[in-house]
């Protein structure tokens, strides 16, 4: 199987896919190519908690603000899985995840002259991916990359029944992901907290509150989201990614 995941919309993934085609067998599989345009960070995160999902594979990610530059393509061993993408953070948090503990080594893929210096998915990072597949990153003899650029999540505050904490992401439907361990939460269902001084409930789900109402919840990546029951929670808290916030239980 290789997955592939970038921030191109449509059509440019398409050729990517075409490349493939006319190089492997493998089982294609499309994880998403509505990233947030050029957005490193937030494609990090979420390649972070859907890669681990797959059974083994190669992830072919692709967000690259540098395509062109001298920033290396990298493919990554970790576990049973590799990655294959630009040397620019993206890869290193979902490889972490991927390796579960075990050793995570990155090779830098040998570049001759690429067809075009603006699209690498389809000249690079596609043909290196089913190399990668039919052939192991052991046996293509790429050299090691000692130093890759990492992409690490900043750390929440955590004392007792208060926490300081940052927004991560926002998802589709607006909920605000924070980095506060969601266990913070437990014990409190139905009860109120107080998000930068003001009192929201708590609740296991959306539903809980009416429409349009305010939540804090726990969402399937085992963090605290702030929620809008059927609306936008980045809206209705007046957050957005890189913002910090204060949560206070009573």
């Amino acid at each position: 199987m290789i997955t592939l995941a970038s921030d191109f919309g449509s059509p440019y993934p398409a050729a990517m896919r075409g490349v493939l085609c006319s190089r492997t067998d493998a089982r294609l599989v499309d994880v998403t190519h509505d990233f947030p345009r050029q957005d490193v960070r937030t494609a990090a995160f979420w390649l972070r908690e859907l890669l681990p999902t797959f059974p083994a594979a190669v992830h072919l990610a692709v967000v690259d603000p540098g395509v062109g530059t001298d920033r290396r393509p990298i493919a990554v061993s970790a576990g049973e899985h590799a990655l294959v993408g630009p040397d620019n953070g993206l890869l290193l948090p979902a490889a972490r995840a991927l390796a579960d503990g075990g050793d995570v080594s990155c090779y830098e893929i040998p570049v001759d002259d690429p067809e075009s210096t603006t699209f690498h998915g389809r000249d690079v990072f596609a043909p290196a991916a089913a190399a990668v597949h039919d052939g192991g990153i052991d046996g293509l003899d790429y050299p090691a990359v000692r130093d890759p650029v990492d992409l690490t999540f900043p750390k929440p505050t955590v004392r007792g029944d208060e926490a300081r904490g940052d927004v991560l992401v926002v998802d589709g439907f607006g909920n605000a992901i924070t980095n506060i361990p969601g266990d913070i939460l437990h014990g409190h269902w139905g009860a109120y907290a107080r998000i930068d001084g003001e009192r929201v409930p708590v609740a296991r789900t959306y539903d809980a509150v009416g429409a349009d109402e305010r939540l804090l919840t726990v969402g399937s990546h085992g963090n605290v989201e702030l929620a809008v029951n059927r609306g936008r929670g980045d809206e209705a808290f007046g957050v957005e990614p890189g913002g910090t916030i204060r949560l206070a239980l009573p």
